[in-house]
């Protein structure tokens, strides 16, 4: 009543019904008043009837504003009525956060005019949306307490553009492609429509950007995927670091650059060029003296026959008759020693040979081959199986590789970081000690269970947990509900370690495929499948929650990031068994 641009005068008019607030039941629909409730006596008694005493004015009725400045607009009024009174003053509205009055009441005497200051001050940022934006201010007596009165305006929100972009990692390693991504966050009050292109120092490199073009609203980010492909390939020798710039174009603005490193490898290691090349110098040399030298070759059988007829007793004389009842020697083949009648079958080589060098274990061979018996595999025992933990000795299998390869590729400056040559999936003594070294540092920190529950230097769920949640911190920003990027497959694979004490076929096959393109990722930052933290995957979160004693919110938040970090794993004390058929998986080749 009484609130708008213009200036406003309650009068009595007919009944003299429409100055009064009806609403409050204090009018009768015949136009007389009611009686007044028995709780008002005296002069507020009095005036339970009387019309709206109060004449608004806001000056301007429109104003503009910047985002992160401040604009003051005065409101003016005038006590109409007959007695004094007290006025004080709300703001509302979805301006009301950035909104202040000063002073916040202002008491008028009958007949007087007063002005306060409304002081609106809108941030800079992507919640100070741009464009009109209406606002009102509650103004209510003291005596009058059901005659409250709303002063309304328009304030607009001047727009400002402002971006952020960041590539994600800023270098990234490979021989034939480069995955990396960039991130561009709209940090103004405005809808953001850019282009975006690549380039780089000699062309050198191909840059391809999906998608090319984006809108992010205000307060949003997006991720585009960058493939940057080299021209020319290295065969041999050094790396050649490669830099690039990425530009985030908008109109009527100069283009937003974004730099980052392409370290191309050579397709042939230096090692294994320089051994190559070594090797195919002796090859030609040796084929030169073949050439160069022929020796002479020559049959000694006539020698070796002749030597052989002289050695032998004369033969008797045909005329000479042998003895009464003599027989002509044998021209069958004499028995070989060591075998029996039965067409050359023994039993452990025959009690005249001896022990046979060739036999097995259970000391029998068939056919008297005398080969060695076959060994249990290629490197002398047998691919480790479950039971968890992997302990010194174990191996090769790809959650051991796994563990190598995070480690190889820890900060330079942790003292945990697995450096030199290792055996692939197997674990040696290098993994053994980089791990234990791992679960001190991660348990003092964390106050962590990993020693105590896998074992000092042994890797199980408790261990692997925490080498996975390595990858993120303590920031749980990555996770939100409904956002969708690889990071929530990351944590699903973490889910999958904690939450499980059983695993079956399906359960290995799916960390098997998250394993694989871990390290695919830790070795060379390659791109990664994408998820959305859905109600499904609040589900899995709520579910280990519960396990680990939390409170089942379904949210990554910052508890479950320290129970994980901890190596808090589902019923502590089982080492976890496995009914898979096929475990655990192969290695990957490098």
């Amino acid at each position: 009543m009484g609130a708008g641009a213009g200036t406003g005068r309650a009068r009595l008019s007919g009944t003299a019904r429409a100055p009064f607030a009806l609403a409050r039941g204090r009018y009768r629909t015949d136009g007389r008043c009611a009686p007044p409730p028995r709780t008002l006596t005296g002069r507020r008694c009095l005036s339970y009837c009387r019309p709206v005493s109060l004449w608004t004015s806001l000056e301007p009725a429109a104003a503009t504003v910047d985002p992160g400045a401040d604009v003051t607009v005065r409101l003016r009024l005038r006590n109409t009525g007959d007695i004094v009174d007290e006025y004080r003053f709300e703001p509302v509205g979805d301006l009301a956060p950035w909104t202040t009055v000063e002073p916040p009441a202002l008491r008028l005497y009958p007949g007087t005019t007063g002005t306060v200051a409304l002081a609106f001050a809108p941030p800079r940022g992507p919640e100070a949306a741009a464009g009109p934006h209406p606002y009102a201010v509650r103004i209510t007596p003291a005596v009058r307490q059901g005659a409250v009165t709303v002063a309304e305006g328009a304030l607009t929100v001047t727009p400002f553009t402002e971006l952020r972009a960041e590539l994600v990692p800023p270098t990234v390693r490979g021989r034939f492609r480069g995955r990396p991504r960039l991130a561009v966050d709209n940090l103004g009050n405005t809808a953001l429509t850019a282009s975006l292109t690549g380039s780089d120092t000699g062309d050198r490199l191909h840059h391809e950007l999906s998608p090319a073009g984006v809108r992010i609203e205000p307060g949003r980010a997006t991720f585009v995927r960058v493939v940057l492909k080299p021209r020319d390939i290295i065969w041999s020798g050094a790396k050649e670091e490669r830099p690039y710039t990425l530009h985030v174009h908008r109109a009527g603005t100069e283009a937003h650059p974004v730099d980052g490193v392409f370290v191309q490898l050579g397709l042939l290691p230096r090692r294994l060029a320089a051994c190559l090349g070594v090797t195919v110098a002796l090859t030609l040399a040796f084929v030169m003296l073949w050439i160069g030298y022929q020796p002479q070759v020559r049959t000694l059988a006539t020698e070796r026959t002749d030597e052989a007829a002289a050695g032998l007793p004369p033969a008797p004389e045909p005329s000479a008759p042998g003895p009464a009842g003599a027989k002509a020697p044998s021209a069958g083949p004499a028995e070989v020693p060591g075998t029996t009648g039965d067409g050359g079958r023994g039993e452990g080589g025959g009690a005249a040979a001896g022990p046979d060098p060739g036999a097995g274990s259970n000391g029998a061979s068939s056919g008297g081959s005398g080969g060695p018996a076959a060994a249990p595999g290629a490197g002398g025992r047998e691919a480790a199986r479950g039971p968890l933990p992997f302990r010194a000795g174990d191996g090769p299998n790809l959650f051991v590789q796994f563990a190598q390869v995070r480690m190889k590729t820890a900060n330079a400056s942790d003292p945990c970081r697995l450096t030199g040559s290792v055996r692939d999936g197997v674990m040696d003594a290098a993994t053994v000690a980089a791990i234990a070294c791992f679960q001190k540092a991660g348990d003092a920190r964390y106050g962590g269970v990993t020693a105590a529950t896998d074992g000092a230097g042994s890797l199980g769920r408790s261990t692997m947990t925490a080498l996975l949640m390595a990858h993120f911190g303590t920031d749980t920003s990555a996770v939100r509900p409904g956002d969708e990027n690889p990071d929530v497959v990351w944590l699903d694979s973490v889910l999958l370690w904690a939450d499980n004490v059983q695993y079956d076929a399906a359960d290995v096959k799916a960390l098997e495929a998250r394993v694989r393109a871990d390290i695919g990722y830790l070795r060379s930052a390659a791109d990664r499948a994408s998820a959305t933290a859905d109600d499904g995957f609040a589900q899995r979160v709520a579910s280990c929650q519960r396990a680990l004693g939390l409170r089942a919110t379904g949210t990554a938040d910052a508890a479950l990031f320290a129970a994980l970090h901890a190596g808090r794993v589902k019923d502590q004390d089982e080492a976890g068994q496995v009914t898979a058929g096929e475990f655990p998986p192969a290695t990957v080749g490098r």
